[in-house]
């Protein structure tokens, strides 16, 4: 979901430079409504485990694509799966551009020996590359981030929103444990915020055993409140847009912030920043990284699934103290 949250702002950016461009975005069906606010995007859903599942579902993905006379295709995604696709399209005369995902690069970053640290291109940079090839520079530096939802009345009182206070969102999970802060630290975290009169508190997170957790961390407090499995993917984006800071792991929730302009600060664990996957438009001291002095292996993968490392000892080296005074400096509170 990063991947594909980083690309919206980009795709924005893209149809309000070039006003005679029409856009159809291929992707899954939970990611489409990522997209419904963009002028001049259709959502193509791919059916990758029914209609379009192998070989022979990615051919007739790509004649039902010709079907609405798409001229060139920008692969963002560059796996097995759309270069297929992307080989079918351009023996039919497309012009099909792949993004180079710098995959030597990164391996090269996050090697335990002979490690070459230094910042990669950001993912919207490679991204922005692939346009560039089709004709339709970027300005990535000028980016026009998605506007801010409506918070429907109905939603405020659901969500005891109160306007006159500062939102914090908190995303603690992610797809790997070497991405995640461990739980008895988020919750002093979370505890320490709760604290404050002037804010309140939305727990992020998927599926029921996420959800459970998050439910029994806000039980103690007045102010926190569980969104995970209690909205559909539309408020939860509404309530996002309407944060004014989104406290998050290396993972989508984050990116999801991002699309909206939201101030979002991240942990870091076994990756890096300079892998490229932090949230657009983030400043640097928005990143919080684990001591490199105290653990000089790190990045340890692009995904934070390497085997045989205690995360929880990187990860205490961010303490809960850190992480509470970078979210009260960023709403300039006490």
């Amino acid at each position: 979901m990063g991947d594909v949250a980083i690309a919206v702002p980009l795709l924005n950016t893209l149809v309000h430079q070039y006003s005679d461009l029409e856009l159809t975005v291929l992707t899954k069906n939970p990611f489409a409504p990522l997209f419904e606010t963009i002028p001049r995007v259709e959502v193509k859903t791919a059916e990758v485990k029914t209609t379009h599942k192998g070989v022979p579902g990615l051919y007739k993905l790509s004649k039902e694509l010709m079907d609405r006379n798409i001229t060139s295709v920008a692969d963002i995604h560059n796996v097995l799966r759309s270069k297929v696709l992307g080989f079918f399209l351009k023996s039919k005369g497309l012009e099909v551009v792949k993004i180079n995902k710098g995959r030597a690069e990164k391996k090269a970053l996050t090697r335990p020996k002979n490690k070459i640290f230094k910042p990669l291109k950001t993912t919207a940079k490679r991204y922005a590359e692939v346009f560039k090839a089709l004709g339709y520079p970027i300005d990535i530096d000028n980016i026009i981030f998605l506007e801010k939802r409506v918070l429907q009345e109905s939603l405020k009182v659901k969500l005891k929103w109160k306007s006159d206070l500062k939102s914090v969102g908190i995303a603690p999970f992610a797809a790997h444990e070497g991405k995640t802060y461990p739980a008895k630290l988020m919750k002093n975290v979370i505890a320490n915020l709760a604290k404050n009169a002037n804010v309140q508190v939305y727990l992020f997170g998927g599926g029921p055993d996420e959800s459970k957790t998050l439910s029994t961390w806000a039980q103690p407090f007045d102010n926190v409140y569980n969104i995970a499995g209690n909205y559909d993917i539309e408020s939860e984006l509404d309530l996002i847009s309407n944060l004014d800071v989104m406290l998050s792991m290396d993972s989508g929730n984050g990116h999801l912030a991002a699309m909206y302009g939201v101030k979002v600060i991240t942990v870091w664990g076994q990756t890096h920043p300079y892998l490229g996957f932090a949230p657009y438009g983030q400043t640097e001291d928005r990143q919080l990284l684990p001591d490199r002095e105290k653990f000089p292996f790190l990045p340890t993968s692009v995904y934070g699934n390497t085997k045989g490392i205690d995360n929880n000892e990187i990860m205490s080296s961010i303490s809960p103290d850190k992480v509470v005074e970078k979210i009260k400096r960023t709403l300039s509170l006490k």
